[in-house]
């Protein structure tokens, strides 16, 4: 039993169409390359599972966990999982630099939660600085490594990102990543449900930003296809939208989208994983510097090399409700990244 769930959850978190059979025939071989992730906030809500998923990935060969206080517990719960990665918990300040040296991808999900009627802009203040002091540091220890931002508000925190690797002239654009996975795992799961189709089979793509009605799903190119009356559409598309804010009011202010952020923020990384590691054709949604739009970052389908992005792909042919929600996302996501660009120079 206990096999079979590691097989299982292994298998989820190295999901990929175009992939999988080559990351499940490789797992536990010497051909795969060595690769160090660190988590930075992982002793936190999202942190703790992520590391966790993380730990159960057969591309990592290193993982380090880094936060202000507490991670040396979650090294050593986390470290017993029997898998390849050796893992190494580093707490404060001070340690910061060595969990940081010699990384290939740096996944950022430190910052506070989200709280009932709280909105991701009220956590700006907070996180952005968090945001601005840790992306100082990877400027420093590990420039070329590529950058998974999950701290809200995302449509910010991206655009801060990039002026402080400006400002230490270390910035590539390839390498900044906004993770919106879990706007399409959302829409996924909840296509699945009004089509009637396996949801392991379904995909959506998901554009835009990261907040409200900057999250803006194709579902008019959503596979398998299915005849939804447009008043589905518009539920659905609701309901990706508001997502956070459905499981934030069911934790009843105990907590927010902690364990489905940490299994998005997992695939994602597996996809950057796999990228640097030359596996073809891998294409995930994510919020990166792009000129698909006239708005200088904007989340849409990209393709992952050994770079980072290879390629923005096209926004493709968009429904009339998607033209008209393309539209109406652009001022916020606009003022959000003006926001994130401003507080970078400000501080």
């Amino acid at each position: 039993m206990k096999a079979s769930l590691l097989r299982s959850v292994r298998s989820a978190v190295s999901r990929s169409s175009s992939s999988n059979h080559l990351l499940r025939r490789s797992f536990g071989t010497e051909s795969v390359p060595e690769r160090k992730v660190t988590v930075l906030g992982a002793a936190g809500g999202i942190g703790q599972p992520l590391s966790l998923l993380m730990k159960l990935n057969p591309l990592v060969s290193r993982l380090a966990l880094y936060d202000i206080a507490g991670t040396p517990g979650v090294a050593a719960d986390v470290g017993h999982v029997n898998t390849r990665s050796e893992v190494t918990g580093y707490a404060g300040e001070e340690q910061l630099a060595k969990a940081l040296e010699g990384s290939d991808v740096v996944i950022i999900p430190a910052g506070v939660p989200r709280k009932p009627g709280m909105t991701r802009d009220d956590l700006f203040n907070i996180n952005a600085g968090i945001v601005k002091s840790l992306c100082t540091a990877i400027a420093k220890y590990c420039p070329n490594a590529l950058v998974n931002m999950i701290s809200n508000p995302v449509n910010s925190t991206v655009p801060i990102a990039a002026e402080v690797f400006k400002k230490a002239g270390t910035y590539d654009e390839r390498k900044l990543f906004g993770v919106t996975t879990l706007d399409v795992v959302r829409a996924k799961t909840f296509y699945a449900g009004k089509a009637n189709a396996p949801v392991s089979e379904v995909n959506v793509p998901v554009i835009g930003g990261h907040a409200g009605i900057t999250i803006l799903p194709l579902f008019s190119q959503a596979t398998p296809k299915a005849n939804l009356s447009d008043d589905t559409i518009l539920a659905l598309t609701k309901r990706t939208q508001d997502g956070g804010t459905e499981v934030v009011e069911a934790k009843a202010g105990k907590g927010s989208a902690t364990l489905s952020m940490a299994y998005a923020g997992a695939l994602f990384a597996d996809a950057c994983l796999k990228g640097l590691n030359g596996v073809p054709d891998v294409v995930e949604c994510t919020f990166v510097q792009s000129t698909v739009t006239e708005l200088p970052f904007f989340a849409s389908k990209v393709k992952l090399g050994k770079n980072g992005v290879e390629q923005v792909l096209d926004l493709g042919t968009l429904s009339d409700f998607e033209k008209e929600g393309l539209e109406k996302l652009k001022p916020e996501l606009k003022a959000s990244i003006e926001k994130g660009i401003q507080f970078a120079n400000a501080n």
